[in-house]
């Protein structure tokens, strides 16, 4: 059987999260190959061909799918579905947007957040914000689903795939436009890939006080900023700074949670981060049962007093 990948990138390069989805597409099938679609795409489709396990890559442009118009995608891959007994992609939300499309047309169950693949037709995803895990055997002609990146290693590089035009459907019968985007641009990492991440909480108290604490932190590391579901509700953070069940699941090597109490829904999107630092006054806080080091302080006091340690070391 032979799987299909649709690639995550920027359109110069694929981000890691495609050889991540590779790593789980090789447990199904030796026969892997990756779709890198959007708007010039050169550098991105030479990156996921030197993708070890890459079979072949395939690359189609257009307007639409450069502006990652759901339907766009949708009849791409399915006009594809038809040489492929699985379609991945990583479960960003990206992937989030049009995976629930391609499952709807190819009139097949989706498999969400893929975490471990017991053979070609079963697969381990999490439940109730990652606190159980649940064995699916799909009994469907394909299977779609996304990949939990955090829970796979980066296939290798060193691949020789070839690369090859898709020939990409027509607009008809379409019913969205793209209109407008609003682009928000940071010399930080992106949260997602990140090594680092600081993030604040609703402990923080207002808007100021957390660009005023979490963003120098974050900057003195060279981290990307997060925020609890809490912070951003409150108004301290925007939405893409969310960290959590309904954000964004990360896996960093260094997690610095400052004034996060650790509701299950924030755990759920942070608690696979290799290391995870906790500051908060309070002892009891969930979050302290999953850190590796945790302060009971006020970070009023903790952070300055982290920022002069690390200027005195040199960061």
């Amino acid at each position: 059987m032979a799987v299909l990948v649709i690639a995550d990138h920027d359109g110069a390069h694929v981000r890691d999260t495609t050889a991540k989805t590779v790593t789980a597409a090789c447990a199904i099938s030796g026969d892997v190959d990756v779709l890198v679609l959007g708007a010039s795409l050169s550098g991105a489709a030479a990156g996921a061909a030197a993708i070890a396990g890459v079979r072949k890559v395939l690359t189609a442009e257009s307007a639409a799918l450069g502006q990652g118009l759901a339907e766009a995608v949708t009849d791409l891959v399915v006009s594809l579905a038809g040489g492929y007994d699985a379609i991945l992609t990583p479960a960003t939300s990206t992937g989030k947007n049009f995976i629930p499309r391609i499952a709807a047309k190819l009139d097949v169950s989706q498999i969400s957040d893929i975490i471990e693949v017991v053979d070609a037709k079963t697969f381990v995803r999490p439940i109730y914000a990652g606190n159980a895990l649940e064995t699916v055997k799909s009994s469907d002609a394909k299977i779609v689903g996304t990949v939990r990146a955090t829970a796979f290693k980066a296939a290798g590089e060193g691949g020789s795939a070839g690369i090859e035009a898709a020939a990409v459907p027509g607009s008809a019968g379409r019913h969205a436009d793209f209109v407008s985007e609003e682009v928000v641009k940071s010399d930080r990492p992106e949260l997602a890939g990140a090594k680092i991440v600081v993030s604040g909480g609703r402990a923080l108290g207002s808007a100021e006080e957390f660009h005023k604490v979490i963003e120098p932190l974050a900057d003195k590391l060279g981290a990307a900023v997060g925020a609890s579901r809490a912070a951003v509700d409150a108004g301290y953070a925007p939405n893409d700074y969310q960290v959590g069940q309904t954000g964004k699941v990360v896996a960093p090597d260094l997690y610095v949670a400052i004034g996060i109490s650790g509701a299950i829904q924030h755990l759920a999107g942070m608690k696979d981060s290799k290391i995870i630092v906790a500051v908060n006054k309070d002892a009891d806080a969930p979050i302290f049962a999953v850190a590796d080091y945790g302060l009971v302080a006020d970070y009023k006091t903790a952070v300055p007093e982290l920022m002069e340690e690390l200027a005195r070391i040199g960061k």
